[in-house]
């Protein structure tokens, strides 16, 4: 948690052991800034999809660390699996959870303190699901008045929903301000999810 505050967090890449990252710029999203493109929209309108918060957060960051093409391993290990469900126990690190019929399609999670959510992971076992699970996350959580998503590092995939890179010093002062605010402690597993739009 300490490291979440000052902008570092757990990564694996090409090989290497698990390392602490800061990197320069930082993508991050401003929830309120989400672009939902026309076909997410129709997704979100006319789709059969159940959304619902830390209702299964074992299952998704499994699902998470589960291999993907063109990568040659996870930084999901099992230890990383009981320290993070540790943390959603302790109302820190939270899911969210895309249904389809009662099966698992898609969904992320990441570790809220104060008024930003540090996104970790996300999963799709159906076209446009893990969008539909950060469209509802952002629509929950600017009611909320959280500020920021932290998206870690730049994407084609996240910069076509809206996030954008910030210089890491920028990033480093939002953390100082947004992290000390008080944010929604506890589990978000009753949180009413409402249609999206």
């Amino acid at each position: 948690l300490n490291a979440y505050r000052q902008g570092i967090f757990p990564w694996y890449s090409d090989g290497q052991p698990i390392l602490w990252w800061s990197p320069d710029p930082r993508m991050v999203l401003f929830p309120e800034k989400i672009r939902i493109s026309k076909s997410l929209r129709k997704s979100l309108r006319n789709r059969p999809f159940e959304v619902t918060f830390d209702h299964a957060f074992e299952r998704v960051i499994r699902a998470c660390g589960e291999p993907r093409e063109a990568e040659n391993g996870t930084w999901i290990t099992e230890e990383m699996v009981s320290a993070y469900c540790q943390l959603n126990s302790l109302g820190y690190a939270h899911s969210v959870e895309v249904w389809r019929d009662d099966l698992l399609i898609g969904g992320l999670y990441g570790v809220a303190i104060g008024k930003v959510f540090f996104g970790e992971s996300m999963f799709s076992r159906a076209s446009d699901a893990s969008k539909v699970a950060l469209a509802h996350l952002s629509q929950q959580i600017v009611q909320w008045d959280y500020r920021m998503i932290d998206c870690q590092i730049h994407s084609a995939h996240l910069g076509s929903l809206g996030a954008e890179q910030i210089p890491r010093d920028a990033f480093s002062r939002l953390l100082e301000k947004w992290c000390a605010a008080p944010g929604r402690p506890g589990s978000w597993r009753d949180t009413s999810i409402s249609p999206g739009k």
